[in-house]
């Protein structure tokens, strides 16, 4: 046990002559985490850092709120699009994920009410080709020609 601090002695001078005798005597050899660096140092404060280290030694997660798992996705999906192999995959990934968002502008989500705003394909294509040399672009499929029917007015109304 611990000695009490002797009358007259400044509480600094004492803890740093017993860190000292200590150190000396060898109790801080082979501590755990010994030359590591300390965790969480150099990030901001966090009130919560206890649940979240909790959270991540027991290998936990909670569930989101549906529309900010919606705006989770979305962050997920541009960053997706924008790893994409062609544009034209790059395009895709976004309309199906401006397809989810609209559905829930018709339908509701779950929690706090987030207005996810539609992710604009263009953007993302621009910022896709800035991404990608054009050494190593594949040049995107024309879209085929709309097949229209002709049909003259006489057939139209069933005559001949």
């Amino acid at each position: 046990m611990t000695e009490r601090r002797p009358l007259g002695v400044s509480f600094e001078s004492w803890i740093d002559r017993q860190i000292r005798e200590a150190t000396e005597r060898g109790e801080f050899d082979d501590l755990p985490g010994a030359g590591k660096p300390i965790p969480g140092q150099g990030k901001p404060h966090d009130d919560m850092w206890w649940i979240k280290q909790k959270m991540q030694a027991e290998n936990l997660s909670f569930p989101l709120p549906g529309t900010l798992a919606l705006r989770k996705e979305a962050e997920e999906a541009r960053a997706e699009a924008l790893g994409a192999r062609t544009e034209a995959e790059a395009r895709r990934i976004v309309e199906e994920m401006n397809d989810k968002i609209r559905d829930s502008y018709r339908r509701p989500l779950s929690g706090p009410p987030v207005v996810q705003p539609l992710i604009d394909a263009d953007e993302v294509a621009a910022e896709w080709r800035a991404l990608h040399p054009v050494a190593e672009r594949k040049p995107a499929p024309a879209p085929a020609p709309e097949k229209r029917q002709r049909r003259s007015f006489l057939r139209w109304f069933g005559r001949r």
